[in-house]
């Protein structure tokens, strides 16, 4: 029997972050929207698995939004003993949805039997192959999606792959990131532009590329890097590249920035907040061979900084080429040095797609309609009126990793 609906539901969301990425921005902007709607109100809390050596950057960063977040302690990535915890902490809140940002959050929801208690919506970011527990819990999505009541993706593209690992398309539903109409009008200012520059030792004349993306494979930064390359051997140019982020792939990138003689050309930051660097930006990049509905995309439209960009996953439907951004194929050097070269040299073609992404992203990615498409997506599970049906069994042929 169906409970009757209510327009203020309790949502609990399990999010593996200890920085503030991607998933975990736009989490804490809908956390901060959604309570304050017209509609339906929604008060989310948040469940991060917790090590005392962490760093507390996401932790911080909820509670300067005022959203709560929940640390359940673990001892390491296999810890089975957060599944009690996690249990425990489900009793206390009684949430009208349990909602799930990753793989191994996916798993843990199916494989504890949660889905059979809560309605639940998992979120699909696409897959990072940052080593292979990653991998592992990647492959096991196959499995843990199949249980949720709903799966939010980031684009056509990996809604149709769901659909061909038999996830039922009316189950699946796209909802692209937001960006907020005043991102990055602070790091504009010349003054503020000013001292970051001086900052990094980048003089008052050079030109500035700024990619923002955790360093994982699938970014591609050698792509990136070659292009680089080729923009100084091909047309003379020599431009800074930030590279804002951090993750495995620093050593290897490090290498390849010394073996192409790009030392005095590259800067390696580490993870910072990537605000400010778009006020210094000539152009934005983006190398990735897949993505979901990358916030680096909306970022840079949204401060009305020119992209150049790879035509992978849900970018091509965030932007069209050469309307409101330059789009190469994935893993080509010489067309990202091409279009790089476009963007630094005709001043009227960086501003006319600069303009329009801007435009782009105040009318169709405000968080206000992003808020608005999860409060359908809640309501569409709510008034099924049930959890999943489906157990924690696993598949065969699979291993839990556990």
């Amino acid at each position: 029997m169906k409970e009757p609906m209510t327009d203020n539901i309790r949502v609990l969301a399990l999010l593996e972050s200890n920085k503030v990425t991607g998933p975990a921005k736009n989490l804490l902007q809908f956390a901060q929207m959604a309570r304050k709607t017209g509609g339906m109100r929604v008060d989310a809390e948040i469940v991060v698995f917790w090590r005392p050596r962490n760093p507390s950057d996401f932790v911080d960063a909820a509670a300067a939004a005022g959203v709560t977040v929940h640390r359940i302690a673990e001892r390491g990535r296999l810890d089975r003993a957060v599944i009690p915890g996690l249990r425990e902490l489900l009793a206390r809140r009684r949430p009208d949805v349990l909602q799930s940002h990753t793989p191994k959050s996916h798993f843990l929801v199916r494989f504890a039997g949660l889905c059979r208690q809560y309605p639940w919506v998992a979120f699909h970011h696409g897959y990072t192959y940052t080593d292979w527990l990653n991998r592992a819990y990647n492959q096991l999505d196959r499995w843990s999606l199949h249980a949720a009541n709903r799966v939010v993706t980031m684009n056509g593209q990996f809604q149709d792959e769901l659909a061909r690992r038999g996830i039922a398309r009316d189950r699946i539903a796209v909802v692209h990131n937001a960006i907020d109409p005043a991102w990055a009008s602070a790091a504009r200012q010349p003054e503020a532009a000013a001292a970051l520059r001086a900052h990094l030792g980048i003089g008052a004349g050079e030109k500035v590329l700024l990619i923002a993306a955790r360093l994982s494979k699938e970014k591609d930064h050698a792509t990136l890097l070659r292009a680089l390359a080729g923009l100084r051997d091909q047309y003379g140019l020599k431009p800074r590249l930030v590279v804002l982020g951090d993750g495995a792939e620093r050593p290897r990138i490090e290498a390849d920035i010394d073996a192409l003689n790009l030392r005095e050309q590259v800067i390696l930051p580490g993870w910072q907040p990537s605000e400010p660097y778009y006020g210094i930006a000539h152009a934005a990049v983006l190398s990735s061979v897949t993505e979901g509905s990358p916030n680096a995309v909306l970022e840079a439209i949204g401060a009305g900084v020119p992209l150049v960009a790879t035509a992978v996953g849900g970018i091509p439907e965030i932007v069209r080429d050469a309307d409101s951004a330059l789009l190469v194929p994935p893993g080509d050097a010489a067309r990202m040095a091409d279009a790089l070269h476009t963007v630094l040299s005709s001043a009227d073609v960086a501003s006319r797609l600069a303009r329009r992404g801007r435009q782009i992203a105040l009318d169709q990615y405000s968080p206000e309609a992003r808020v608005s498409a999860i409060c359908e997506v809640y309501r569409a599970v709510l008034e099924s009126g049930r959890p999943s049906r489906i157990g924690n069994t696993v598949a065969p042929g699979h291993t839990i990793p556990m």
